[in-house]
């Protein structure tokens, strides 16, 4: 149940069109619910502003069927991440709104209603990475974020990033994706004054070791103002991004309602 919802609810209830047995009832599976196999969290939107993601991976068909029924139940948007095409199939028989985004393996149902705010920069070292980009990009625009993206600008051809300067400054967050290596964080840290999300893949040659040199050159990155998701997380990249875009507006609108009420 989102904040909205909730101010609705107690609204009706305070003028007498909802009574308090009906309002208990639909408050009853506030905190969460039981399904057996998922204790499905409808507190989340209220304490984090948006509600449980569907982690996919490791999950049957009936189960994810059965948390995204649940979450419908009560929210919009929705997102299940590392999800295949046949997964997203059985959520859209759900609701239809339902979209699949393939590179980022992600099925969402957007709120139509969430505005995207801010500005959001998300950039890729080389093409390879650009799934996981698309994750943290997905993610971010669901939850409400505006994003733009900037693919293929890695330090191998570092001229095609610094052509492109006056774009990382226009960002509030910049997410800098990478394999290989994993340099690009350390360059973007060092032209930006805004908080930069690195996110090391699992792409490149065997002495990569599966992302572990991108992780461990963006663990220690020289450029300050540099924080470091573990490998391939692009989700938890986007949602990082969309929290650090938004905070200062809502602090904006914290101080705008204490001066109304004043």
């Amino acid at each position: 149940m989102s904040p909205e919802a909730l101010e609705r609810l107690l609204t009706k209830v305070r003028t007498g069109t909802l009574s308090v047995a009906t309002a208990i009832g639909q408050l009853r599976t506030l905190p969460y619910e039981d399904l057996g196999f998922a204790s499905i969290d409808h507190h989340r939107s209220l304490r984090q502003g948006f509600p449980e993601v569907i982690f996919c991976e490791g999950k049957t068909s009936a189960q994810i069927c059965a948390i995204a029924k649940a979450l419908l139940k009560h929210h919009r948007p929705l997102l299940a991440t590392r999800a295949t095409r046949q997964m997203a199939m059985l959520i859209k028989r759900l609701d239809r709104r339902a979209v699949y985004y393939d590179e980022a393996r992600i099925v969402a149902i957007r709120d139509p209603k969430r505005l995207q705010r801010g500005h959001v920069l998300v950039i890729t070292a080389g093409t390879s990475d650009i799934p996981v980009a698309e994750e943290a990009r997905v993610t971010a625009e669901v939850m409400g974020s505006r994003v733009e993206t900037l693919y293929d600008v890695g330090v191998a051809g570092i001229h095609r990033l610094l052509e492109r300067q006056s774009r990382l400054m226009q960002a509030r967050v910049v997410v800098a994706v990478a394999g290989m290596d994993g340099v690009l964080p350390s360059v973007v840290g060092g032209l930006v004054p805004c908080p930069v999300v690195a996110v090391p893949t699992s792409r490149g040659y065997g002495a990569s070791f599966g992302g572990l040199a991108a992780l461990l050159t963006m663990l220690n990155c020289c450029a300050a103002g540099v924080g470091v998701m573990n490998i391939d997380n692009g989700f938890g990249a986007g949602c990082l991004a969309h929290r650090i875009n938004v905070l200062g507006e809502r602090h904006d609108e914290r101080e705008m309602l204490d001066t109304r009420e004043r």
